[in-house]
């Protein structure tokens, strides 16, 4: 589960500032604890000489050499033993552990070359963050209103838009919590204000807290970015733009709105065709049917989304006005 470069800068300097807020909280503790009991610092420090005069014996030669280390071992044994006795006497327990951040990395954020689960967990909570920021909302599903769409048979479906938008709901819902590198891609399309924006956060929301990277993006923005990238040599948005393309899940919002050019129509390609090649899942969400996507981009642009995409129609009335007017059907 790779995440983007911003995602991961900011989860390390998370991480950097809870490993020096540890540090400085052990040495105030530390500091507390010679202050109170000055004893432990005389351990402290007839442990560092003992320590030095371990790495001496270790050098020496014969029984010499063994029974001094032995005998060096032993007390510091009993200084360590009597350190603790004071530190439980005087202190609530842990007080004086010393503990780093993360016991498994010592707060580095790395086993190895691998990432530990501690720089993990902090880049799933950056990722949702941004996901939460981006898409403008933070609710969820339970939050997604039926009772907004009319429940009388549509001729154009042969049922009620509500029912569309139970399944469209309940599908929307499983395809956040079964996720992976497997799953489908989608095409959220039909009217504006009919929920396409609201169930697509919701997705990227839960997908982002099961710990796969999203990247959340209108296609207004991420075309002005990719353009950016590509003539400006913008390096911010080239790193947002890689990150967004390489990411587990990529929810490309409000196609169609952007401003439409030669550009922009083989940047969508390329990030259609790219992803599908890598197997990695995209949403789209339009306003636009697909033969208004081959007239205002391509042909093989709407080829590609009929052929590789799942077709999810959302229906119904524009549920902002009918916010806006204090009426719910």
């Amino acid at each position: 589960m790779g995440y983007s470069a911003e995602v991961v800068r900011r989860a390390r300097a998370r991480l950097a500032q809870e490993k020096e807020d540890r540090e400085s909280e052990n040495r105030q503790h530390l500091a507390l604890a010679y202050e109170k009991v000055p004893r432990i610092r005389e351990i402290d420090h007839e442990l560092r000489v003992t320590m030095a005069k371990t790495a001496q014996a270790a050098f020496l030669s014969g029984s010499d050499g063994r029974d001094a280390l032995l005998a060096l071992r032993e007390q510091n044994k009993g200084l360590q033993q009597e350190r603790e006795r004071l530190a439980r006497e005087n202190f609530e327990e842990g007080f004086l552990d010393d503990a780093p951040i993360c016991a498994v990395c010592g707060g580095s954020g790395y086993v190895g070359t691998a990432m530990c689960q501690c720089l993990m967990e902090l880049c799933r909570q950056e990722q949702k963050r941004e996901v939460s920021i981006l898409s403008g909302s933070r609710d969820s599903f339970s939050h997604f209103e039926l009772s907004y769409y009319p429940d009388r048979p549509d001729p154009k479906y042969g049922v009620s838009p509500r029912t569309v938008m139970e399944k469209n709901l309940r599908d929307c819902r499983n395809y956040a919590a079964s996720f992976s590198a497997k799953s489908e891609n989608l095409l959220f399309s039909g009217n504006t204000g009919l929920g396409k924006t609201f169930l697509s956060g919701c997705i990227a929301r839960t997908v982002a807290d099961r710990g796969f990277s999203v990247a959340y993006e209108t296609a207004s923005r991420l075309f002005t970015k990719m353009e950016r990238a590509r003539f400006e040599r913008d390096e911010q948005c080239r790193l947002e733009t890689e990150g967004a393309l390489a990411a587990d899940l990529l929810i490309l919002d409000d196609l169609g709105t952007e401003m439409t050019g030669q550009f922009t129509s083989v940047a969508l390609y390329s990030l259609i065709n790219d992803r599908l090649l890598a197997g990695k899942p995209t949403i789209i969400s339009t306003n636009l049917t697909t033969e208004e996507i081959a007239r205002r981009y391509t042909p093989q642009i709407a080829s590609r989304l009929r052929g590789s995409y799942k077709r999810v129609p959302f229906v119904g009335e524009d549920i902002r006005i009918l916010k806006n007017g204090g009426t719910a059907l």
